[in-house]
């Protein structure tokens, strides 16, 4: 077995394997972990400049990117007018470029500010590096190899399609620059370690408050003869 084939035909079965039963596992058995642990009350300003064009920056990106998947035909008849195929590649574009300042912005947020410092994890630092490696490679084929949006869903599509059919063509990857296959291993490894983040809370779907009952919230108006008392019993105890 090459390492191609290896690194391509097998670690994203691996990978996908550690995402669906660590995530499983982990939300039976330590269900209060899956959480995004917000640290938006510990410091608000930065979170607020980096998080909407990270968030809006690459969910946008991977909308097109599921999109061209699961309709590759529909992307190549947009990408045969030379028009069209200019506005969707500058879109791309300056999407990934907004996403990579809000990484940027959250990453530096991470670092400088003590009191985020203190509360970040190992983890935290290791997948905003992951996907901020990928918006960088991202960003370097659209400059470097442009016009992705057309010949990807000639040369990614088929292999995505391949490792769904449980008949992984890697051979797809091999003889692809340096950059693409650097882009397909860091969207690996971000599978790999997405269970063991916070980022796991994104699968959470709150959907008991749909048909839980009324939650009744009711004002405390303590009574300042009854607190006194409260605390004098309290003092005698100690």
């Amino acid at each position: 077995m090459t390492t191609n084939e290896f690194v391509f035909g097998v670690l994203p079965y691996v990978a996908a394997g550690l995402a669906v039963f660590v995530t499983f596992f982990r939300w039976k058995l330590h269900p209060f972990s899956v959480s995004s642990l917000s640290s938006q009350l510990l410091e608000s300003r930065k979170l607020y400049w980096g998080s909407i064009p990270f968030h809006w920056g690459l969910s946008s990106i991977l909308t097109f990117h599921l999109f061209a998947l699961a309709l590759p035909q529909t992307v190549r008849w947009w990408d045969g007018v030379p028009v069209r195929l200019y506005l969707l590649e500058i879109t791309g574009l300056a999407l990934a470029l907004w996403a990579a300042v809000g990484i940027g912005l959250l990453i530096w947020r991470r670092l400088s500010t003590g009191r985020i410092r203190a509360v970040t994890q190992t983890m935290d630092l290791v997948v905003l590096g992951i996907v901020g490696v990928q918006i960088l490679t991202g960003i370097w084929i659209a400059v470097g190899y442009r016009w992705g949006s057309f010949w990807g869903t000639s040369v990614m599509v088929p292999y995505v399609r391949s490792l769904f059919s449980f008949h992984p063509q890697p051979e797809f990857i091999a003889p692809l620059p340096f950059a693409l296959q650097a882009h397909v291993f860091g969207f690996i490894a971000f599978l790999a370690v997405f269970p063991f983040t916070r980022l796991v809370h994104i699968i959470t779907l709150p959907l008991g408050y749909s048909y839980r009952p009324w939650q009744r919230v009711v004002r405390l108006r303590r009574d300042p003869a009854v607190y006194d008392e409260s605390l004098k019993e309290l003092q005698n105890r100690v």
